[in-house]
């Protein structure tokens, strides 16, 4: 099977400030998150995938295609949705699906009945002859993400595709790419620094701290690497016994403390542990110091708590970096 992306010393340099650090990767077929925050590199990665900025140094595949010199084959396998404003003033929404069909390499009535299919899948078929100027912000980013699926692309780029939207427009834009996300042979990269809008579509997560990938994998993987927690609730005078698990090698943390109806001090915490702890310790502490143990749950882990952990974990990277030369446009 031919690699969906393969990056190799990927670097990119915006004059003394470098933005992409020795990138190398490669990522199979599927729905993968780019996760990152504001001004972590998601957006110069987006624009060399799609031959619009050539990297300083190394280099890039896309669906086993130089991005150097294979952009015009490629924009033919690929849809790009941009964060920013992508609409032609005048236009109505047909037209602009269409010219975006066009562009792509499709023949003008072929561009023309696609962008009516697929207007009509994205619940605009009402609004198609209408002018771009009389559309809601909502109605703009499926807009954007019609004139990226117009012509059956291999590979969607997705660029903050819920920015902006109320929470109704994000929940519907979100449904709509989980639906694209599942398509037999299709594959998307949906880049955001909204962590549930990479949990609820994609399976895979790419995450990069200011230039540098320093987590990737699945979503199981990424939360197989993490320490072992236990929620606890209790009832008695809790000192002593969570002492003891300190001493045994567990990171505990009081989360609060409140009275129980019978008067008997009561309190919730988690406990982090280490790989070789066994629950039954919890249970002889317990029971050793007089305490009383309510609840023990295994601590969840959301992807919002994998990526502070993993940036947590991180070496922070130089703000600037020398350039040996301009990136060519």
């Amino acid at each position: 099977m031919t690699a969906l992306l393969t990056l190799h010393e990927l670097t990119h340099d915006y004059g003394k400030a470098r933005a992409l650090h020795g990138i190398s990767l490669t990522i199979e077929p599927g729905a993968i998150g780019l996760v990152g925050q504001n001004g972590a590199g998601k957006s110069t990665m987006m624009q060399i995938l799609l031959g619009l900025i050539r990297p300083t140094h190394g280099s890039a595949t896309v669906l086993g295609h130089d991005v150097r010199t294979s952009g015009v084959h490629l924009r033919g396998r690929v849809g790009f949705m941009p964060d920013r404003e992508s609409v032609v003033a005048g236009l109505k929404g047909v037209e602009s699906v269409a010219l975006a069909g066009e562009l792509c390499g499709m023949p003008r009535r072929q561009a023309m009945r696609r962008a009516h299919e697929t207007l009509s899948y994205l619940g605009l078929e009402d609004a198609r002859y209408r002018k771009l100027e009389q559309y809601s912000l909502g109605m703009l980013q499926r807009l954007k993400l019609a004139a990226a699926l117009v012509h059956d692309p291999d590979l969607l780029l997705l660029d903050e595709p819920t920015a902006g939207l109320d929470p109704e427009g994000r929940s519907a834009m979100l449904a709509l790419l989980s639906a694209l996300a599942g398509r037999p042979g299709k594959s998307l990269v949906l880049s955001s620094h909204l962590l549930g809008d990479i949990e609820r579509v994609c399976h895979k997560a790419v995450i990069l701290n200011q230039g540098r990938v320093v987590g990737v994998g699945s979503l199981a993987e990424l939360r197989a690497d993490r320490q072992r927690g236990y929620h606890l609730d209790w009832e008695g005078e809790a000192g002593g016994f969570l002492d003891r698990l300190r001493a045994l090698g567990a990171d505990v943390f009081v989360d609060q403390q409140h009275t129980a109806a019978a008067s008997r001090p009561a309190g919730r915490g988690r406990a982090m542990v280490p790989n070789d702890w066994e629950t039954r310790t919890f249970f002889q502490e317990a029971r050793r110091h007089g305490i009383l143990l309510t609840g023990i749950e295994p601590v969840e882990e959301d992807l919002d708590a994998i990526y502070r952990r993993v940036i947590e974990g991180s070496v922070p990277a130089p703000i600037a970096a020398p350039s040996t030369g301009a990136a060519t446009p």
